[in-house]
């Protein structure tokens, strides 16, 4: 598993942790978010919105072709869909 450098906030209820639980809970949220932070979920949580062509692409697997397209077009926005 690749770990990378991140700066977290971890708020605890009790004051007194020993350090082993706090390296326990940091490897824990780690793995959560080293799941989490894929292109197929950034795909599946966006889409692009294209003005020039009137379209909004929903489909994963073209918003990660417009994604990884070299040529930055104007208007054509990634849009999250919260």
């Amino acid at each position: 598993m690749k770990t990378g450098n991140r700066d977290l906030i971890v708020l605890m209820k009790y004051d007194s942790v020993s350090e082993a639980a706090m390296e326990h809970e940091i490897t824990l949220l780690n793995n959560l978010l080293y799941s989490v932070e894929s292109i197929h979920s950034f795909c599946i949580a966006n889409e692009v919105i294209d003005v020039n062509k009137y379209k909004i692409i929903k489909k994963p697997h073209l918003i990660q072709q417009a994604i990884r397209d070299k040529s930055h077009k104007p208007f054509v926005f990634v849009c999250n869909k919260n």
